[in-house]
């Protein structure tokens, strides 16, 4: 067994142990740095990793957890990743960030919008939490994971911009919007909750139950198509100064069907002027567009950390507003003890601790290339195949070019093709004939859509051989108008 650490032996209640250095912990801090195994070679960390002696790997597995998080918070990656981009155009360097992901070489994947590639030192990370996890197993689970899952919540918090005690962890945006949605207390009988056709399925459905379950109302409106900035702050100002009765409102800040972007902040602003809560859908957004929770000024709000934060799958996030917890009643299953505590609101059994665990490495990652960066890249791939088509005749482009409404996603509609079938099939000769990996999505009020979603690890040559395809596919399948 590991020597226990002091905190462990605290958790028990009897006396610390007297520091005493042992072997892994000689092993481990002889070296110049916790980062030891990095260098300028971006491949050095997992390849050196794989060489190391027996013994730097039991150490690597048994190290305190103050410093196995705090070598990941300290951004490990400095030496080993390519100088960063200059701009969203400076390709070579671009490209030196994609060569630390790997992906599949027979298509080009331009359907990132289900789930996030961890890049190659993240995934690394995960891969070593999931056998510490597996060996330690219930000694760590019992006595050491509380104090790891702070400190990972501390490290989200700071991300968003918000306190530790505003946020917890989930195992996906789903289950937070579930929570916020399901246990909403101020709906009464007589009120409404407004939803939008953009919205996700599973979220429109937690609305509608808990519509009928309170005996309230639930109105649905049609974002416009296409959309401007004005445009959207309209339409939702039309349904509240239509429904007076309105209690909740459900807002996506990137739509997974279109990619459409909302003007959030000015929405939420409008809705509490009127005494309307707000829930956002975030699932899509955070770490696609660069923003901050107080940017949003939104009180309950869900995201997801396995999609553009690039965390392995299993990871979510919660967010309340400090002052608004009543809104949002208990989880059935809590037990009461801190009924204060915004853990209280979800109860998510067992989570996937490797996953939480590997968070802190795919912030450092993150935080590297820098959001702003990462946001203008993806808007830069985007335009390149969507505002090349915009003006061409039997295409449709879902999002508009301001870049206050779309970031990486973006879908498209061939003219006259609305059908669920339609799509797929369009969808399926891309990838067949093309190689180019897409998906059909529904929902839209105008019909189906096809949708395209490049990351930071696509290739602009990958849009412009979809520009192509595309260029070939809509005048043979569009409808006369």
């Amino acid at each position: 067994m590991a020597p226990a650490t002091n905190e462990i032996r605290a958790s028990y209640g009897k006396k610390a142990l007297p520091k005493k250095a042992s072997s892994c912990s000689k092993a481990w801090h002889g070296a110049k740095s916790p980062h030891f195994f990095f260098s300028h070679d971006p491949l050095a960390w997992w390849s050196r990793r794989r060489d190391a002696s027996e013994a730097e790997k039991e150490c690597a597995m048994t190290m305190t957890r103050r410093t196995l998080l705090g070598a990941t918070a300290t951004l490990p990656w400095a030496e080993s990743l390519p100088a960063m981009p200059t701009g969203p155009d400076d390709d070579a360097r671009w490209r030196a960030i994609a060569a630390l992901y790997d992906l599949p070489e027979e298509v080009a994947q331009l359907e990132n919008a289900y789930w996030g590639v961890m890049a190659r030192p993240v995934r690394a990370e995960y891969q070593r939490q999931v056998e510490r996890v597996n060996r330690l197993s219930s000694y760590y689970g019992r006595l050491s994971y509380g104090a790891d899952h702070a400190r990972v919540k501390r490290a989200l918090a700071a991300k968003l911009g918000v306190p530790p005690d505003e946020i917890a962890l989930t195992r996906n945006a789903t289950e937070a919007l579930k929570a916020l949605i399901g246990q909403y207390e101020r709906l009464r009988p007589g009120g409404a909750v407004l939803i939008a056709d953009l919205d996700y399925d599973s979220m429109q459905a937690a609305c509608a139950s808990l519509a009928h379950r309170c005996g309230a109302g639930l109105i649905r409106i049609a974002l416009p198509e296409p959309a401007s900035h004005q445009g959207l702050i309209d339409a939702y100002a039309a349904a509240l100064d239509a429904n007076p009765k309105l209690r909740l409102m459900l807002l996506t800040h990137i739509s997974h069907r279109t990619g459409l972007m909302l003007p959030v902040r000015e929405i939420v602003a409008m809705a509490r002027a009127r005494g309307v809560d707000v829930i956002v859908d975030a699932a899509h957004s955070w770490c696609q567009a660069d923003f901050t929770l107080p940017d949003l000024d939104a009180d309950f709000v869900g995201l997801n950390g396995h999609k553009w934060l690039g965390a392995p799958l299993g990871v979510g996030i919660l967010h309340i507003r400090k002052g608004r917890l009543d809104t949002i009643a208990r989880d059935p299953a809590d037990d009461g003890a801190h009924p204060e505590s915004i853990e209280s609101r979800v109860h998510t059994g067992t989570l996937d601790f490797a996953a939480q665990l590997t968070v802190p490495a795919a912030l450092a990652f993150q935080e590297r290339i820098g959001g702003a960066a990462k946001a203008a890249r993806l808007r830069f791939l985007r335009d390149r195949w969507a505002e090349t088509l915009r003006d061409m005749d039997g295409i449709e482009i879902l999002t508009p070019a301001d870049p206050r409404l779309a970031c990486a996603i973006t879908a498209f509609r061939i003219r006259g093709l609305t059908s669920v079938a339609d799509n797929v099939g369009i969808a399926r000769r891309l990838l067949e004939d093309h190689r180019i990996l897409t998906v059909h999505r529904t929902g839209p009020a105008k019909g189906a859509c096809v949708r395209v979603t490049p990351s930071v690890y696509s290739r602009p040559e990958d849009m412009d051989a979809l520009t192509t395809a595309l260029r070939g596919l809509v005048p043979a399948l569009a409808k006369t108008a």
